[in-house]
């Protein structure tokens, strides 16, 4: 078990063997790679309208998510980049790890080119939409079907298994979730006893003021990537008394400083974390609307409550005709979070903007696919980098 004194060295260790699996786990890890590359690169890139972006718009960032009633829909599932910018980042970025997928699965250049395309369709299509509501009107992927069928159906004990490896309402302490230090249990009783976090939660849950929200187990949690070596908590509370108790797991995270640049032209919250939540509400309204802005031992955090219909997309083994499906429907899901921020004529003129550059040889712009040719080469090169170094460092 890892004590307190021994998380940075034991994160970072994680991180690094976590980036070095694959190329497509390097490219999905490396968000600074990506923004380095921005910082030579912007004049390239048209720019749009200025709204929240996602920052990070990379394939596993995207999935089912539910609203705190329980509708599961696809939406941008991390939002810790998020940004008021522009919206091309996010489709650059997605056209990034949809590239490195296919090559991944070992698909030939040209299904990368479609791919491309196919993403610019579904985005463009999406822009033309109808916005009045908030359903997913584009034809979903079978793979997609089945994995929103499956979120549809899981319920507390689905998601107790997978990310407890127990029903029992306990975090088990081991790789994963490891002991508090004394100050972290006395600062989330603090947390969780504070009225505005408990109405939250208890608004949340459909509960009266009236009704107790007691922390059962809390531990510090190993998770994702780009968060390790940030604060991280796993605290599972009990909401309700009698017969209409219930348990509810709660992910709380360190909110740090957004890399994506941001615009100039329009203030954005100073607090990280209420940065956080608001570009949520405003790009993913299923995950934003159950989140919470908070402070925690001196730092902003988010609170989430982990549903049993989040789930993530996986593409580890795609056929052409999958990535190119996959592609189209992704760039409507990013075209809607991106569209329902904009007016009609604003999002008309963005989509002009967005496909002028298209031509007869590639029917997706000249920037976006400039752009991801030059970033997979870029990012094949440093993943190799970091294995060796990676290699070498634990040899010695």
């Amino acid at each position: 078990m890892v004590v307190p004194d021994e998380r940075s060295v034991t994160l970072n260790q994680a991180r690094r063997l976590k980036m070095a699996r694959s190329a497509h786990a390097y490219v999905r890890g490396s968000t600074e790679k990506f923004y380095e590359w921005l910082s030579t690169s912007a004049a390239t890139v048209p720019h749009g309208p200025d709204i929240w972006i996602c920052g990070d718009c990379h394939l596993g960032n995207l999935g089912p998510l539910a609203d705190a009633k329980g509708r599961v829909e696809v939406q941008i599932r991390d939002l810790d980049q998020t940004v008021i910018g522009n919206p091309a980042h996010d489709l650059i970025r997605l056209g990034l790890t949809l590239a490195s997928a296919a090559r991944g699965s070992d698909l030939p250049g040209v299904v990368t080119a479609r791919m491309i395309e196919a993403l610019t369709g579904g985005y463009a299509t999406a822009l033309e939409g109808n916005f009045n509501g908030d359903a997913e009107l584009d034809a979903r992927p079978d793979d997609i079907s089945a994995l929103l069928d499956r979120a549809t159906r899981r319920r507390w004990r689905h998601l107790a298994r997978e990310r407890l490896d127990t029903v029992e309402p306990k975090i088990p302490l081991g790789k994963r979730f490891w002991a508090l230090a004394r100050d972290e249990s006395g600062a989330l009783r603090d947390l969780f006893a504070d009225d505005a976090v408990r109405t939250m939660i208890q608004k949340l849950q459909g509960l009266e003021q009236s009704d107790p929200v007691e922390i059962v187990d809390a531990a510090y949690w190993l998770k994702g990537c780009s968060s390790l070596g940030r604060l991280r908590y796993a605290v599972m509370l009990k909401v309700g008394e009698g017969k209409h108790a219930a348990v509810s797991l709660i992910d709380v995270k360190e909110a740090t400083t957004a890399i994506a640049p941001r615009s100039d032209a329009v203030t954005s919250p100073r607090d990280n974390a209420v940065r956080i939540v608001t570009g949520a509400q405003a790009l993913s309204p299923h995950l934003g609307n159950r989140m919470i802005a908070a402070r925690l031992v001196g730092k902003a955090v988010v609170l989430r409550e982990l549903m049993p219909q989040d789930l993530k997309i996986e593409a580890e083994e795609l056929t052409e005709r999958d990535a190119v499906q996959l592609a189209v429907y992704l760039g409507g899901i990013v075209g809607r979070a991106h569209g329902r921020q904009m007016d009609k004529d604003t999002r008309g003129g963005w989509r002009c903007q967005f496909v002028a550059s298209s031509n007869a040889k590639l029917d997706a712009p000249s920037w976006l696919w400039s752009a991801v040719v030059e970033l997979v080469a870029i990012h094949e090169a440093a993943y190799l980098d970091h294995c060796r170094r990676f290699a070498l460092a634990a040899a010695a």
